[in-house]
């Protein structure tokens, strides 16, 4: 199916995917004077006196900023913001479909940081969460720990622990599956963003540092390379124990498990043939995996995922951010710790039932009503709990 022909096609015609839509009806001259002037500056009294009551009597409380600078959008690259407003836009429509969260599209015309952080400092005031996405690493890591400091309300960059998050929650199932224990070897293919993310949660997941390997496109990262930015050089020091060196070949000889959120192709049945028994793969790039679906079913593949829909084992976003919002927006918290990360890893793996667990079903359906609803619930049952 010639989904991009389609596609182009629902654009043009609607215009877009979403739109604003009113919660009073405004049918004379009374609901005029309620909802606007002079009714609504009772209102505006009120919060001036009460600044909280922006949460009660204002969308802000359901209301999420999807913001992009249009530096790294799906597997187009730096695009702009305007070409990036069609995934913002779809963005969107899953944050109401899925979670009745109202979030709109901000494509800014800027790709400096200073830039960036201020302007979604200004527009903070409407907004109770701040969603960003697609925007480049290593700039990613600023924005997002300096909106952290700086807001009081959640900051969230999907694209690392959106994909952090459902990884888990699929590696803890398919982990049940071939039996293995969190003492695995694992592999990460690419370095960027929502590499780095998935690294992190891993480890305050308890699997240990030591025993994984990450690549980037020069090859293996570890205390051997001297072309390391900060970032890698820290990962450098705690992982590969083994302080093995080169690339896919002698990376993943042995290894439990692939996981890949770098570039299609990178990965061979002849790679695979050298790594552990039952080894499980997720190969997360989009649209082309690191190995394509159909070879690596050929291979001794025991648990194989992607991020697309084609394919069995779904591993996609779209099964964490709705309902993580709803939760932290609900419970009114400013903070998205690691602990409300894991909770929502394993509130989505643990809808698959043990009975029904198998190598072609580790992780929910996009479409299963349960998910945003047990994500909510788990990330507010965290917050009585000290944040990290």
């Amino acid at each position: 199916m010639n989904y991009g022909k389609i596609s182009l096609a629902l654009h043009k015609k609607h215009k877009g995917k979403i739109a604003l839509t009113g919660t009073v009806p405004v049918r004379n001259k009374q609901d005029l004077s309620v909802v606007y002037t002079p009714g609504v500056a009772a209102v505006s009294s009120y919060i001036h006196e009460n600044p909280k009551a922006v949460f009660t009597h204002t969308i802000k409380a359901n209301t999420v900023a999807i913001v992009t600078d249009g530096s790294a959008v799906l597997g187009l690259g730096n695009i702009g913001p305007e070409a990036a407003l069609p995934v913002m836009e779809g963005k969107a429509l899953l944050f109401k479909t899925f979670a009745n969260v109202d979030a709109f599209p901000i494509c800014l015309a800027t790709q400096d940081v200073e830039e960036i952080i201020q302007t979604i400092k200004n527009i903070a005031p409407v907004f109770g969460g701040i969603n960003l996405e697609d925007i480049s690493a290593p700039r990613c890591f600023e924005i997002e720990e300096r909106l952290k400091k700086e807001l009081s309300i959640p900051v969230f960059h999907d694209d690392q622990h959106g994909t952090a998050i459902v990884l888990l929650a699929a590696l803890t199932n398919a982990l049940k599956v071939v039996k293995k224990t969190k003492s695995v070897s694992i592999v990460i293919s690419g370095a960027g963003a929502a590499a780095q993310a998935v690294f992190h949660l891993l480890t305050v997941a308890g699997f240990t540092a030591g025993n994984i390997i990450m690549l980037d496109r020069k090859g293996i990262i570890g205390t051997h390379r001297n072309d390391l930015d900060s970032h890698k050089s820290a990962i450098a020091k705690i992982t590969n124990k083994e302080n093995r060196i080169g690339g896919y070949a002698e990376a993943v000889a042995n290894a439990d498990v692939f996981i890949g959120v770098s570039s299609g192709n990178v990965l061979t049945k002849e790679h695979v043939a050298t790594m552990a028994k039952d080894p499980i793969i997720f190969a997360m790039a989009n649209p082309t995996p690191e190995i394509a679906y159909e070879e690596a079913v050929k291979t001794k593949v025991a648990v194989f995922g992607t991020g697309r829909s084609d394919y069995p084992n779904q591993i996609n976003n779209v099964l964490v951010f709705p309902g993580l919002f709803r939760g932290v927006l609900d419970a009114g918290v400013s903070q998205i710790t690691d602990t409300m990360k894991v909770a929502a890893a394993l509130a989505i793996a643990n809808l698959v039932p043990k009975n029904k667990l198998s190598k072609k079903y580790i992780i929910p359906d996009a479409f299963d009503k349960r998910v945003a609803k047990a994500v909510a619930l788990a990330v507010k049952k965290t917050t009585s709990k000290k944040s990290k």
